[in-house]
């Protein structure tokens, strides 16, 4: 029992993902240098200066303002968490394919097999085959245990539930954040316009008459961050709903397993 749960301890520390606050800071370092050395490069303005009309769409960019860096931060983090999680969710799966691996236990389990299951999980790998075997030593286990067949097939359930408590964390690890920039990224994309849209009400207003410049840098602000905010929320609702998906589906796999190994221990104990 206790071997059980080390081993299942050790593949959670195998899987666990990366730390979103590093890959937080670290995409805020690369965005601002991103944002001031490449966008402000003085080529994307006319005589090299950034004060000036800009040359081309980087330099347009640029004249987003502060509000820029924010949103390529959160832009990057989506990124990078999105293909943390696209190796996190192949390793949680295993190394072969799931419908198949779930199919494949079943049939042994309604043979009886139960060491060709274990052996199905071993082959499998990854956090799903680790509950389910989980659950396939504690059926080895009860049998030899002297009492009641409900009390034993409860037994057989509650072990698979706590390995899954135990491993869920892993599988969900740092989609809450890509949730989050989902919805920060369009409001911070919308505070940006709503800054542009300030500057180009006071560049319309002003007592001199119209300041171009300063219209067209609030112009660049409102289109600019508006876009770049649409962008990263919509990158972060497919993102999350992708591997919120997958972690749906081997939650799906692994209560269907459940369920047939306790039937099965049911259907053939007295």
């Amino acid at each position: 029992m206790e071997t059980k749960k080390q081993t299942v301890k050790k593949e959670i520390k195998k899987s666990r993902g990366v730390n979103a606050g590093i890959v937080i800071i670290a995409c805020a370092i690369l965005a601002h240098l991103f944002f001031y050395l490449v966008l402000g490069s003085g080529s994307n303005f006319e005589d090299g200066n950034t004060d000036n009309h800009p040359l081309n769409l980087l330099g347009t960019m640029f004249k987003g303002g502060f509000v820029v860096p924010i949103i390529l931060t959160l832009l990057l983090t989506v990124i990078v968490l999105s293909v943390e999680r696209f190796f996190a969710s192949n390793k949680s799966k295993g190394k072969g394919n799931l419908i198949k691996f779930v199919a494949d236990v079943k049939a042994e389990l309604a043979k009886g097999n139960i060491e060709a299951a274990q052996s199905l999980c071993d082959k499998q790998q990854g956090a799903v085959a680790a509950i389910v075997d989980a659950g396939l030593h504690k059926y080895r286990e009860v049998e030899s245990l002297d009492i009641p067949k409900e009390l034993k097939v409860q037994a057989i359930k509650d072990e698979i539930e706590e390995a899954t408590a135990i491993q869920l964390p892993s599988l969900q690890q740092n989609l809450p954040i890509i949730a989050t920039i989902s919805t920060l990224g369009t409001l911070i994309g919308l505070f940006g316009t709503v800054l542009g849209m300030i500057k180009s009400f006071q560049a319309l207003a002003g007592a001199g008459g119209v300041d171009s410049m300063a219209l067209s840098v609030g112009i660049s602000e409102a289109l600019v961050n508006t876009a770049s905010g649409i962008a990263t929320g919509a990158l972060a609702i497919i993102s999350y709903s992708y591997y919120s998906g997958k972690v749906d589906n081997m939650t799906y796999a692994i209560e269907e397993v459940s369920f047939a190994l306790a039937q099965t221990y049911a259907e053939t104990h007295k």
